[in-house]
């Protein structure tokens, strides 16, 4: 495995992130994305704790060397499990491990972790210094909401921020919008619920010691590029997936100042062979990885072709690398 990334190399990441995605921000995403940004800071999908320390499912924590610097988001409320899943995750080369205190998922609430944790900020403290002692160097942070289902964000955030620093978080990703629990679909709660990045950047007034990040709506580079005015970082969720390249083709250069050229969309499809080859050798799918890679060419010429060939052929029996080269725009 490659050496890992220090807490500064985390820190300056975090201008940018990719937000965790449950279904999506796997490993083959990951992997995608990194090609077209060496600097932008990748998330895991929410690993609950539970899985890891009842059910020994370790297989959720595999990640690709190439993937750093990359975080491990946990969920759970029981600060003992979710100390020694952090272990876990440290062992295994994690560079940062988050808590989910903002997924609003029905299969969220059920297990008390995720966004229902804004309402007990002492337990969420409780967690995260457990989770802090677990850790030893290796940064722990959260992502949260401003508040849940009937709470009054402008009260709850700031106390709920105040919790966080009092038990040594520095680093906290707030989505700028409520969720509620009851009577909005996941789905919906990253839709309906209004965004209030006023709100969000009053916070970093307010706190000028933590390194806030926002997210929620996000979804342009130029977005990213006029928020980093006010916030310390900016984390992107859906476009990062369905328009990859517009948000991470040029974030090296725009975002963390790199110099060099930036590859094309071309160069980031043919990029993938080897893994995808490695992939398929190992027993894989060819639908697996491309699946992820629908959105390359997303607003492009030929994008609707590209889209069409690898959703119609990647999932049959013997698909390879060349249908990824046959569905390229010409």
């Amino acid at each position: 495995m490659a050496e890992k990334n220090t807490k500064q190399d985390t820190l300056s990441a975090a201008r940018l992130s990719v937000a965790p995605m449950m279904d999506w921000t796997d490993r083959h995403c990951r992997y995608f994305h990194r090609l077209m940004s060496r600097e932008v800071l990748l998330y895991t999908e929410m690993v609950t704790a539970p899985a890891l320390v009842r059910g020994g499912a370790l297989h959720l924590l595999d990640y690709n060397a190439e993937e750093h610097p990359v975080v491990v988001q946990l969920g759970g409320s029981e600060p003992e499990e979710l100390a020694e899943a952090t272990r876990l995750c440290v062992a295994q080369g994690y560079d940062e491990v988050n808590l989910n205190v903002g997924c609003p998922s029905d299969r969220v609430q059920s297990g008390c972790f995720g966004a229902v944790l804004m309402k007990s900020p002492d337990l969420v403290a409780a967690c995260v210094t457990a989770m802090q002692e677990a850790a030893g160097v290796v940064p722990v942070t959260v992502k949260c909401r401003i508040g849940v289902d009937d709470q009054e964000p402008s009260e709850v955030l700031p106390a709920f921020l105040t919790k966080m620093r009092d038990a040594g978080v520095t680093r906290i990703t707030v989505h700028a919008r409520k969720a509620w629990l009851e009577g909005l679909s996941p789905k919906e709660n990253r839709d309906i619920p209004p965004l209030d990045y006023e709100l969000v950047h009053e916070m970093k007034r307010a706190f000028p010691e933590l390194h806030l990040s926002i997210n929620g709506g996000v979804q342009s580079l130029e977005t990213v590029e006029e928020e980093l005015r006010s916030m310390d970082g900016v984390m992107v969720g859906r476009a990062a997936y369905h328009q990859p390249y517009d948000i991470l083709g040029t974030a090296d250069q725009r975002i963390f100042g790199h110099t060099t050229d930036p590859l094309s969309r071309h160069d980031v499809a043919l990029a993938m062979e080897d893994y995808i080859g490695r992939h398929i050798a190992a027993g894989g799918k060819l639908a697996q990885v491309t699946r992820h890679m629908l959105g390359l060419f997303a607003g492009q010429p030929g994008a609707r072709r590209w889209k069409r060939v690898l959703s119609e052929g990647a999932h049959k029996d013997g698909a390879g690398f060349g249908l990824v080269r046959e569905a390229l725009p010409r």
